[in-house]
């Protein structure tokens, strides 16, 4: 007779599912495990911001979440169609073109009176850094269309655009938004589409998703690891905000919203999630969702959070942009992130974020510039004692092991590619590799034998990283 159950075990410092086998022959009974299926990573590119590839850390090693650089202020929303409370950024790349929209809007203070209507503005800059409002001449504001405001009606408290980079998108939608409504009752998400990013029109006059709570910064995208519309928006649970989620093939026909699920995260207030996809990893979702303090002051915090689903996501709980960050961020609601992850010219190893600042405080508000590393969310770092990393087991393609990395003070890196059971592998030992020192974010690892790993493709393997003073992001094969 034989059974077989699912069971979880722990063997050599990582986890395993795999299929328990019990069996008798009228005899005693007999106990075996089928391991889970190694990883597969191929040649993509993984980042060490979540416990994906971690199978043991030994010594003084251990991950750290990392703050962005703070730079220069971009925008100050001094026009009168502007104003303290213009709020909900949106930042991406378009071509040699970098595009903004926000809400203008202004209160008298804290829950004060707002002074005039909230419109949707537009700002735009060649470098990410230096950004003007062009006069659009497309609405009026007090007996003028001598201003930025590109949309002005449905949708303005909290209109979210992006370039759509569905293959097959038609001209005419190239560019879309999704964006809170209410006329009539018809509460929801409305969708909108524009040719050109400026001339925007409402696809349907009904809201596409109804279920949840909007006022915040509702986004959506085309994921092309997915192949589907994405969705995220701002639904209450008991009392307390949290992020919905869904999937669209059309942008108007959207699945039933999920609430977003975290891994060993306390419960806590999360909107205005600016999740998308990274870049330099297609298959990773990164968001920085604002952490509303409602009994302090109802300040606001951006943390960081990852996921390889869109549905679960390892969260970091420490503010990425701290109130300390300069200036005037520790009042109501004044340290939001905006949606936008860039990389801006002359600039190649720097990723951009931005961030809102003196909210409600001044006769207006500020966006101010924040860089990180590329991949450099999160590092596995080792301090002068030192450690390894030993990762779970994985197949890959490729030629070549590259590296984000760099190490301080006569630190260094070294790998050692061993077997499924942690045994090194002739010609790929610590002692054969030759040690990284510096600063690097695409670093060829090497042997004494030179670089080519090509042999172990297809193989199950895994990797031991001997770390002293230093900070390892992220890891790919080149193919």
């Amino acid at each position: 007779m034989k059974i077989w159950c699912f069971v979880k075990t722990r063997c050599s410092g990582f986890a395993l599912l795999g299929l328990l086998m019990i069996s008798s022959m009228s005899g005693p009974w007999i106990v075996t495990v089928q391991a889970a299926d190694p990883l597969e990573i191929g040649s993509r590119r993984e980042l060490f911001a979540d416990n994906f590839l971690i199978g043991k850390m030994t010594g003084d090693v251990k991950q750290v979440l990392h703050q962005p650089e703070p730079k220069e202020v971009v925008l100050v929303t001094g026009k009168p169609w502007e104003g303290n409370t213009s709020a909900y950024y949106t930042i991406f790349q378009d071509g040699d073109l970098y595009r903004m929209y926000y809400r203008g809007s202004h209160a008298t203070g804290p829950g004060g009176k707002q002074t005039h209507r909230e419109v949707t503005c537009y700002a735009e800059s060649k470098d990410g850094v230096h950004w003007t409002k062009p006069e659009l001449g497309l609405f009026e504001f007090k007996g003028s269309k001598k201003n930025n405001i590109v949309w002005d009606g449905i949708g303005t408290h909290c209109f979210t655009a992006f370039k759509d980079l569905n293959p097959n998108c038609s001209a005419d939608a190239r560019y879309k938004a999704i964006s809170r409504g209410r006329p009539q009752g018809k509460k929801g998400l409305y969708v909108f589409q524009s040719p050109d990013a400026i001339h925007w029109k409402l696809i349907k006059n009904e809201p596409v998703i109804t279920a949840g709570a909007f006022d915040s910064q509702n986004l959506a995208f085309w994921d092309p690891h997915l192949g589907s519309y994405r969705e995220f928006h701002r639904t209450f649970v008991d009392g307390v905000r949290a992020i919905m989620t869904g999937t669209s093939k059309d942008f108007v026909t959207w699945t039933k919203p999920e609430l977003l699920k975290y891994t060993g995260a306390p419960k806590e207030h999360l909107y205005t999630n600016a999740i998308r996809t990274y870049a330099r990893a297609p298959h990773l979702l990164v968001g920085f969702p604002t952490r509303y303090l409602p009994n302090e002051g109802s300040r606001v915090e951006p943390i960081f959070m990852m996921s390889r689903d869109g549905k679960t996501f390892h969260r970091w709980n420490d503010p990425v942009i701290p109130e300390s960050a300069p200036q005037d961020r520790d009042g109501n609601r004044s340290n939001y992130m905006t949606w936008g992850l860039l990389s801006l010219p002359g600039k190649p190893n720097e990723l951009s974020v931005y961030g809102t600042e003196a909210y409600y405080s001044g006769p207006d508000s500020r966006v101010r510039r924040f860089a990180y590393r590329v991949d450099g969310f999160v590092s596995v770092q080792a301090s002068d004692a030192g450690g390894t990393l030993l990762t779970k087991p994985f197949t890959f393609t490729g030629k070549r092991l590259r590296l984000n990395c760099v190490t301080h003070d006569g630190g260094s890196v070294k790998v050692t590619v061993a077997d499924e059971q942690g045994q090194p592998i002739k010609g790929f030992t610590g002692s054969a590799a030759k040690p990284i020192s510096g600063d690097f974010v695409d670093q060829v690892v090497s042997w004494k034998a030179g670089t080519d790993v090509s042999s172990l493709a297809g193989k199950v393997v895994r990797l031991r990283f001997h770390l002293k003073n230093a900070d390892l992001y992220s890891l790919r094969f080149e193919p």
